[in-house]
């Protein structure tokens, strides 16, 4: 059994002896990259993560893999695990101190002493000394874990100030910890005001509340010395750990077709499942904090076993395939519902995923409670189009082969600013980035030439289960017409129209509530 101390400075441990690192701080970053996100990565994405300035970047990485094999791999457990496409570190027989200090923290009951010994581990730096300034992208992914760190080690703090088995005096000090580590934490300044008049130090107490008052009203924060419940950041607590638990929870596993296509999918949340179709630029561990995508997972997530799944050619599922096509799309959806063993569940389909739940639904109808269809239409831009259009949209299809995998955005922005034309620049700047990490030029180009080939017009009025179609207003992608055709179509369909011009929803605009709120009801309707 290995043991992995992150907190402080990076120290692997066997039967509690010392394992010597590799000196190179990339190969260890690479180790806590793995360790940490706990699922498989792209060779693609770990080269672009901490090698993207040097001239042959899986030379570098298999350099670092077989360094790293050297230090924790055994004949026992092999942990290290990878093929041509992919690397992931088994985890299982590995103790990493963060996630088991996360998994203590859902007890409901834990002892003083072990809350104090977690405040004590939680206090040091994660990670300390793994900084890679020039490197942006892993700079930031260490940033982001070590404010979850931080939020621990507030909540931690938070538990050790109201246990009953810590002695008023110990409590005093942990209140000023608290205090210290979260200076406009509302509960926890009236935590300490109330420790410091339980004991009589009333001049500290008044300077104290002098204090608080004057730092929450710069800050415009509603403060008040007395306890209420439902404070503001309580309630931003009580949020924060929500999306801690929805991302914890996120389980990226594997699968294979019937043509031998490994395909990645991943659950998340409880309750009842909802199937999400793939569509086309996708990425199961990128999208998921995406500022497009995320919103709406987390909310969806809320509520049921969230599970959707990239499709063959795209994200962690297998890139290098023989077939491209509605059919095969189809097959891939098939195969996750049969991997999960789904007896009967809602099915959400957006942009050329609703031609695939379209199909589903009319081969599988005992299977599909009811259908959700987003952005959707029934036909590609081959079908009964004009010369001009074909030519236009061959012109496009050359111009991916060369620009798709190119550093300059230029081509990429050509379908950001149809996707989502309402978006900010930093929202087109991700998307861009995006869709360059969800495929390969080739591939790009044989998707737009399978969407060209969708023809499901023939099938909608042969859909017998529930269908909900939802359409953005201004949708520049795929016309509002298309969606009205299709309820149209559909016996009893209905249809939603979103105040939007956007073809992927953002998650700060309206319109993303009201996506979320339809969904939910029209579930909810037909369960």
């Amino acid at each position: 059994m290995l043991s992995i101390h992150t907190l402080g400075e990076l120290k692997v441990t066997c039967d509690n002896q010392e394992i010597p690192l590799p000196p190179s701080k990339k190969t260890r970053a690479l180790l806590v990259y793995l360790l940490l996100t706990q699922r498989p990565h792209r060779r693609d994405r770990l080269c672009e993560l901490l090698w993207d300035e040097t001239d042959d970047p899986r030379g570098a990485l298999r350099w670092s893999l077989s360094k790293l094999r050297s230090v924790i791999d055994n004949e026992v457990n092999p942990f290290l695990t990878a093929d041509r496409e992919r690397v992931e570190l088994l985890t299982t027989h590995i103790k990493i101190d963060i996630r088991l200090i996360e998994e203590e923290l859902e007890k409901h009951v834990l002892d003083m002493n072990g809350l104090i010994d977690m405040a004590s581990k939680l206090s040091q730096p994660l990670l300390d000394g793994a900084d890679l300034p020039n490197h942006h992208q892993f700079q930031n992914w260490l940033t982001y874990e070590r404010e979850q760190s931080n939020k621990l080690y507030l909540k931690v703090l938070k538990r050790l100030t109201s246990c009953a088995d810590l002695p008023p005096i110990d409590k005093l000090h942990w209140c000023k910890v608290w205090l210290e580590a979260n200076p406009y934490s509302v509960a926890a300044g009236q935590s300490l005001l109330g420790a410091l008049n339980q004991f009589g130090y009333d001049e500290e107490a008044r300077s104290l509340s002098k204090i608080l008052k004057e730092r929450f009203a710069k800050a415009r924060i509603a403060w008040s010395s007395t306890p209420v419940a439902d404070t503001n950041d309580e309630l931003k607590e009580s949020s924060l750990d929500l999306s801690q638990q929805l991302l914890k929870r996120q389980k990226i596993q594997f699968c294979s077709t019937p043509d031998n296509v490994r395909l990645a999918y991943a659950t998340v949340g409880e309750g009842p499942p909802l199937v999400k179709a793939a569509n086309w630029l996708s990425h199961l561990e990128l999208d998921w904090d995406a500022p497009i995508w995320s919103p709406l997972f987390r909310e969806l997530a809320q509520d049921h076993r969230f599970i959707r799944y990239d499709e063959r050619g795209n994200g962690l599922s297998d890139w290098n395939v023989d077939e491209i096509s509605l059919n095969s799309f189809v097959a891939d959806l098939e195969t996750i519902v049969d991997a999960l063993k789904l007896d009967k569940f809602p099915l959400l389909g957006i942009s050329q995923g609703a031609a695939v739940s379209i199909e589903y639904a009319v081969k599988h109808p005992q299977r599909v409670s009811c259908l959700i269809l987003f952005g959707a239409y029934a036909s590609g831009w081959r079908v009964d189009a004009s010369p001009e259009v074909i030519k236009e949209r061959e012109a496009v299809m050359t111009l991916t082969e060369t620009g798709w995998g190119q550093d300059n955005p230029a081509y990429r922005q050509i379908f950001s600013s149809t996707f989502m034309p309402g978006g900010n620049t930093e929202d087109l700047n991700w998307f861009n980035e995006f869709q360059r990490q969800t495929t390969s030029p080739e591939n790009a180009v044989r998707f737009q030439s399978a969407f060209g080939d969708i023809d499901v017009r023939d099938q909608l009025a042969k859909v017998t289960v529930p269908t909900l179609v939802i359409h953005s207003s201004g949708d520049r992608r795929i016309p509002v017409n298309s969606g009205r055709e299709i309820a149209a179509s559909i016996e009893n369909a209905e249809f939603v129209c979103l105040d939007s011009d956007n073809h992927l929803l953002i998650g700060q605009e309206p319109a993303s509530a009201q996506f979320v709120q339809a969904v939910r009801q029209f579930i909810k309707q037909n369960q």
